[in-house]
C-alpha cells in the first residue's frame, strides 16, 4: 500500500470527524432528549442516511457478499425485502411511536402493557447487542479491513488472529468515542457523510469489477453481459431449497426478521424517534426504503463478480469482498474506500452502542437503580454502560472466527428474541384488550421454544427450515395472545395518549411512495425469477 493510499485514508477519516464535530458542536448533550434523540431535530435526510448506514456495515458488506459468492442473487432478500418492511414502518408503526413521544421501544411497551414488560425487553436488547450484534460488527470489520488494506504486508504481522485483535480494538475504541461523547445526532450526521462515501465507493467497486470481468479494454456493460451469460444460475432471485434463502421463506421467517429489524429494533427505530415531525420521519423512512431496492449493486453484485474472478482460486467466501476490493480498486481510491469502510463499521458500532446506553440509562438505571437521578446522572450512567459493553464486545468478537457464515449466524441468533418481541408489539397495536400477562407469557414461551429448537431439537428446525420454524413460532405466539385476550382480557381497552412532543401531520406523499416501493420490489423479483430451481 503506497503513501497515496495511506494519505487518502487518513484524510477522509479526519475529514468526516472534523465535519461531524463542526456540524454538531452546538448540540445539546446535557439532556436526555438532546443526547439520546438528537433533541428531536432529525430531518428526513439525516434519518434516511443514518438508517442506511446503521444497517449497512461490514456484516453486510462482508457477510452478504460472502453469501452472494456462494448462492448468488437470491440473497438479495436481506436487502430488497427490507423496503417493504420500511414501508410498514413509515405507514403503520412510526405514527404510533411518535404519538406516544417515547424514546425507546420498551418505553412504548410499558405504556401498552406494564413496567415489567419494559424491563424484560430492555434487558433482552442489551444482552443481545452486547453478545451478538456488536461482536459481529467488530469481527466482520476486522476481516474486511485486513483484506482491503492488506494489513499483513502493511504491518508485517503474519498472524491473522493478532491482526484481528488489533483491528477490533482500534475500531472499538474509536466507535466508543463517537457514541459515548457525541450522542445520537453526532452519530446520525457522521452516518450520513460516510453513507455518501460508501455509496460512491460501492458503485465504483461494482464498476471496476465488471470491467475486470470483461477483460482488457472491455466495458462494464460487457462485463455484466459476460456474467449473465456464463453464470445465469447466480442471477436468479428465487432461492432453491438448499440455498441460503429458499424462496418460500420470504413469506415466513425472512419477512418477520425484516419487520422486527426495521420496525421494532431499538438500534434502528431510535433514529426515527428523533424525528422533528411525523412528516420528516416518514420522508426519511420511505427514502431509505426506496434506496434499499438499489442495495444489491453494493452488497450482492460484488460477491457474484468475485465468484467469477476467483472460481479456481480456492478462496474462502468470507474473504471474497476484501480480496475483490484490493484487486480492482485503483490505489488512488483504496485509501478512500478503506476510510469509508471504517466509517461504516463505526456507524453500526456506535449506533448500537448509543442505543444500548439509551436502554440502560432510561430503562434500568432511572427506572430501578436511581429513580430520582438528574438528567446528567442518567446520561453519565449510559456512558459507563456503553464503555463496559464496548469492552465486552471487543473481547468476544475474535471468537467468531469459527463461524462458517457470519450473516447466517447473525440472522439465526437474532431469531431468538426478535420473533417474540415482534409478536407482542404487533398484537398489542392491533388489539386494545390483550393484557400484560399475555405479553409476558408469550415472551417466555417464545424465547423458550426458539432456544429449545435451536439447541435441543436442531434436527426438527433444519427439517422444516429455520426460517419457517420462526414463522411457526410467531403464528403460535399470536394465537396464544388472542386466546388469552379472550380468557383474561384487560378490564379497560388500551387508549393511546398523544404526548404533544411531535407534530403528527403526515407526509402527503407517504402512501403513494409506499405503494410504489412495494410494486418495485415485486417487479425486481419478477424480472430475475426462474422458478425452475424449486423443482430441483
Amino acid at each position: 500500500m503506497n503513501l497515496l493510499t495511506v494519505g487518502s485514508f487518513i484524510f477522509f477519516t479526519g475529514f468526516v470527524g472534523a465535519l461531524t464535530y463542526w456540524l454538531t458542536r452546538g448540540d445539546d448533550h446535557q439532556s436526555s432528549d438532546g443526547y439520546f434523540l438528537g433533541g428531536r431535530r432529525l430531518t428526513g435526510g439525516l434519518i434516511a442516511g443514518s438508517l442506511l448506514l446503521t444497517n449497512l456495515s461490514t456484516e453486510q458488506l462482508v457477510g452478504l457478499n460472502s453469501d452472494a459468492f456462494t448462492d448468488g442473487l437470491c440473497v438479495m432478500a436481506w436487502e430488497v425485502i427490507a423496503a417493504v418492511a420500511l414501508t410498514a414502518m413509515g405507514l403503520f408503526f412510526l405514527p404510533k411511536y411518535l404519538k406516544s413521544g417515547v424514546t425507546t421501544l420498551p418505553q412504548y411497551l410499558e405504556e401498552r402493557y406494564d413496567s415489567t414488560t419494559r424491563t424484560i425487553i430492555t434487558s433482552v436488547f442489551i444482552i443481545a447487542y452486547a453478545s451478538i450484534l456488536l461482536p459481529i460488527i467488530l469481527y466482520t470489520g476486522a476481516t474486511g479491513l485486513t483484506g482491503i488494506l492488506d494489513l499483513k504486508v502493511l504491518t508485517g504481522i503474519e498472524s491473522e488472529a493478532t491482526l484481528r485483535w488489533l483491528t477490533v480494538g482500534l475500531v472499538g475504541v474509536i466507535g466508543s468515542l463517537y457514541a459515548i461523547f457525541g450522542g445520537l445526532r453526532t452519530v446520525a450526521v457522521s452516518d450520513t457523510i460516510n453513507g455518501f462515501g460508501l455509496l460512491v465507493g460501492g458503485v465504483l467497486i461494482a464498476y471496476f469489477g465488471l470491467q475486470q470481468v470483461a477483460g482488457d479494454g472491455g466495458s462494464f456493460i460487457e462485463g455484466w453481459n459476460t456474467l449473465r451469460a456464463e453464470m445465469p444460475e447466480k442471477f436468479n432471485s428465487v432461492g432453491g431449497p438448499t440455498q441460503a434463502v429458499p424462496f418460500s421463506t420470504l413469506f415466513s421467517g425472512v419477512f418477520l426478521l425484516h419487520v422486527f429489524y426495521w420496525c421494532t429494533n431499538q438500534q434502528i427505530i431510535q433514529r426515527t424517534l428523533g424525528a422533528n415531525s411525523l412528516r420528516e420521519g416518514q420522508k426519511g423512512v420511505l427514502l431509505a426504503g426506496f434506496l434499499k431496492i438499489l442495495a444489491p449493486v453494493l452488497l450482492i453484485l460484488p460477491g457474484i463478480i468475485a465468484s467469477y474472478l476467483y472460481a479456481n482460486d480456492n478462496i474462502k467466501p468470507v474473504n471474497a469482498y476484501g480480496t475483490l476490493v484490493r484487486d480492482v480498486l485503483p490505489e488512488s481510491l483504496a485509501g478512500f474506500f478503506a476510510a469509508v469502510m471504517v466509517g461504516a463499521i463505526l456507524s453500526s458500532f456506535n449506533s448500537v452502542l448509543n442505543s444500548t446506553a439509551t436502554l440502560f440509562s432510561l430503562g434500568i438505571y432511572q427506572k430501578h437503580i436511581q429513580p430520582e437521578a438528574t438528567q446528567q446522572q442518567v446520561i453519565r450512567a449510559g456512558k459507563w454502560c456503553a464503555a463496559l459493553v464496548a469492552i465486552l464486545a471487543m473481547a468476544a468478537a475474535p471468537q467468531l472466527a469459527t463461524q462458517e457464515s457470519i450473516f447466517d449466524y447473525m440472522q439465526k441468533m437474532n431469531g431468538l428474541y426478535s420473533v417474540p418481541i415482534l409478536a407482542i408489539v404487533v398484537v398489542g397495536m392491533l388489539n386494545r384488550y390483550v393484557p400484560a400477562a399475555a405479553a409476558k407469557f408469550a415472551l417466555l414461551t417464545g424465547f423458550s421454544a426458539i432456544a429449545l429448537g435451536y439447541f435441543v431439537f436442531p434436527e426438527f428446525v433444519e427439517g422444516v427450515h429455520k426460517f419457517h420454524f420462526l414463522g411457526i413460532v410467531f403464528a403460535a405466539l399470536v394465537a396464544i395472545l388472542f386466546v388469552m385476550r379472550m380468557v383474561v382480557p384487560r378490564e379497560e381497552a388500551y387508549q393511546q395518549e398523544y404526548s404533544g412532543d411531535v407534530d403528527m401531520t403526515p407526509w402527503p406523499w407517504a402512501k403513494p411512495l409506499g405503494a410504489t416501493i412495494v410494486i418495485l420490489v415485486l417487479s425486481v423479483y419478477a424480472y430475475f425469477a426462474d422458478f425452475s430451481v424449486l423443482a430441483s
